[in-house]
């Protein structure tokens, strides 16, 4: 059993800071959430979100109308992309010390919501950028309150302190976590959710898959992240079929959506490592790719790494959908191939050739992961010694499909 493996000396924090409204129908909650921030005298917030699917999926029906019942003004940044980057940042912030915001309410996906983390921090800071916030020119402990209203059920960042921004002119996709950028309030309302896209459905239930198989296998893996790892695997093999399916089915979007939820804060308190740090290289390059798409043509690779270090708890952790693994290192191949089986089972058939990369981009993307900020630190929790001929080979080994 995994449990064996826990050091019973270790000492780690259990984070669990956000208050999250959660279920279909949670968005009404925002009312709640507007009479709470006036009675902190709030009355002007800056709103950040992406182009059009916050008016889509209704979250604006109920948001503007709650905020003006409250008496809070608002201003809306609506240009937040996938990938976002610094100078979205940098241009929200500037609209934000304009209209004297006191919070930031971010709406969408992880994107926004990340994005809106950061301005929350640089309107606590005058005349630093989002650069610097993201190269650490400087470590913040203050920022303005943050509500998360999520409408993806992928990146559980609404339940937790961490935030990526690509620094496009470096090709450089950070993330940082600061216990500042807990939302205060979240809202995680499946119902908002119904509209997403089939690939949309595939990518974000994947990225919570990869947030627990890194979580639970990280030099900081805990008791904690690994039972949450274990349930996010178990409801996304259940659900996700059924979401394909019928996009619009209740039980499947609050499954996936929970399943995403406890997927944050499994690793907010077991941290990250190899799939995440190697996807933000991918994204960073070609800001088009969708974040899920990357990590799930990384993940058999990655897994056939790792397994021989942790395979006890990736056997125990894969049961839904690898059955009959022992938990034995000598079954490395066959849980990465059997990962790479069931994620095409899901849909998810590209691997890096197909979205346009070939080993000519394998010295470059290496680099990346050596050079931008913040990745050292997760390639450093590994269970394996994360050096550059291991990362070259997880590269290169998701080229293609498994043979």
């Amino acid at each position: 059993m995994w449990e064996k493996q826990i050091d019973l000396n270790a000492v780690f924090e259990l984070r669990t800071r956000t208050t999250d409204y959660f279920g279909i129908g949670a968005i009404h909650k925002m009312k709640d959430i507007a009479k709470s921030l006036a009675n902190m005298g709030i009355s002007r917030v800056l709103i950040m979100t992406g182009g059009s699917s916050y008016r889509k999926n209704g979250a604006w029906d109920v948001v503007e109308p709650a905020l003006a019942e409250a008496g809070i003004q608002h201003v809306l940044y609506n240009k937040v992309t996938s990938n976002p980057t610094d100078t979205q940042v940098d241009e929200a912030v500037a609209m934000g010390k304009r209209f004297a915001a006191q919070a930031v309410i971010g709406i969408g996906g992880g994107s926004p919501i990340d994005a809106a983390k950061s301005a929350a921090i640089l309107l606590k800071y005058d005349g630093r950028t989002a650069r610097e916030l993201y190269e650490f020119k400087f470590s913040p402990e203050l920022a303005l309150p943050i509500i998360a209203i999520n409408t993806t059920h992928g990146t559980g960042t609404e339940v937790n302190r961490f935030a990526v921004v690509t620094i496009s002119e470096l090709e450089y996709k950070p993330a940082i976590a600061y216990d500042c950028i807990y939302p205060l309030y979240a809202i995680d309302d499946p119902g908002l959710m119904y509209g997403l896209p089939e690939n949309q459905t595939r990518y974000v239930s994947i990225d919570s898959v990869n947030h627990v198989i890194e979580a639970t296998t990280t030099l900081a893996a805990n008791p904690y992240a690994i039972m949450m790892g274990k349930e996010t695997i178990r409801l996304v093999a259940e659900y996700l079929p059924i979401a394909l399916e019928k996009p619009k089915d209740p039980a499947a979007r609050y499954f996936l959506t929970y399943a995403s939820t406890i997927a944050g804060i499994s690793f907010d308190n077991g941290l990250l490592h190899f799939t995440h740090a190697l996807e933000h290289p991918l994204s960073a390059i070609k800001p088009d790719l969708a974040h899920g798409l990357g990590l799930s043509m990384l993940l058999p690779a990655v897994i056939q790494e790792i397994y021989p270090a942790r395979p006890k708890v990736l056997a125990d952790l894969f049961a839904p959908i690898i059955p009959g693994l022992k938990g034995e290192a000598s079954e490395a191949e066959v849980a990465a191939k059997g990962i790479e089986e069931w994620l095409f089972r899901m849909g998810i058939t590209s691997k890096l050739s197909d979205e346009g990369f070939g080993e000519e981009d394998i010295d470059r993307l290496v680099e990346l992961t050596q050079k931008t900020p913040s990745l050292s630190l997760l390639l450093s929790m590994a269970p394996v010694k994360a050096d550059i001929a291991t990362i070259r080979r997880i590269f290169s080994n998701s080229m293609q499909p498994m043979r």
